[in-house]
């Protein structure tokens, strides 16, 4: 099995977001960046089917140098090649990024016999992505996966929907994108986190794609607001404490 992971590098999950004065991008100054759970599980995923089935597995991200760290992270969970498509830091659409992925896996030397992405990612949640490659590779493609198995060349995945469960069976090759959940991913050891950093990391400079589409502004969600009641100090405080539990029902009248 030659199993290929896509990945993307966002903000922590999480963290405060904030937008440049343009409101064209998010300030990145002082954020952290991961993979969203999703892909965490996609991961783990590629390197538990090589275990059962022998392979090789790959992870490939598009993003600016820093996704190194992404990549590295990957390698040191025990995936055994990286893929860099370098760009600026600039956004990619989920068109442009599509199609980047798409002649990046095409130029590979040995094609993959399943791709894996996670349902979406963290930041834009667009659901795109996976989808738009598997057409392009004319692949089998499902979406939002809690459990694979294979067997004689081909893949069941099972979908939550209704209290109960989907269940694919598709030919392989195949694009499947997973949910959080379908597993839970392991630590990286520092003896693979020592071996990640020595990892040589592939990198490609991806052509852009232009798009009909584009961004006037973001925006961010405005926050959830809270509110805190001082009911009073110490012992003076006991009669209205009995009076908020009782008008939560906690405590009879």
């Amino acid at each position: 099995m030659n199993v290929l992971v896509c990945v993307k590098r966002v903000p922590e999950t999480g963290a405060r977001i904030t937008l440049t004065p343009d409101e064209q991008a998010i300030d990145t100054t002082l954020l952290g960046f991961t993979i969203s759970p999703h892909e965490e599980c996609a991961v783990e995923e590629a390197l538990r089917i090589v275990e059962a089935h022998g392979g090789s597995t790959t992870v490939l991200t598009l993003g600016p140098a820093g996704a190194i760290e992404q990549l590295q992270n990957a390698l040191a969970m025990g995936v055994g090649t990286a893929v860099l498509l370098e760009t600026d830091g600039g956004d990619w659409g989920a068109e442009a990024t599509a199609a980047a992925l798409v002649e990046a896996i095409r130029l590979r030397p040995e094609p993959f016999d399943l791709l894996l992405f996670g349902n979406e990612a963290a930041d834009s949640g667009d659901y795109q992505v996976g989808v738009r490659v598997a057409h392009a590779l004319g692949l089998a493609c499902v979406t939002g996966i809690k459990s694979i198995t294979i067997d004689n060349g081909r893949l069941t995945a099972r979908r939550e929907a209704g209290g109960g469960w989907e269940i694919f069976e598709l030919p392989l090759p195949a694009l499947v994108t997973v949910k959080e959940g379908i597993n839970l991913p392991r630590y990286a050891s520092l003896p693979g986190r020592l071996r990640a950093k020595k990892t040589t990391i592939e990198r490609i400079e991806p052509r852009p794609r232009t798009s009909p589409l584009e961004t006037i502004r973001l925006v961010v969600p405005p926050e959830q607001e809270t509110h805190v009641e001082i009911i009073g100090e110490g012992a003076d405080a006991a009669p209205r404490v009995v009076e908020v539990l009782r008008d939560l029902g906690l405590v009879a009248s």
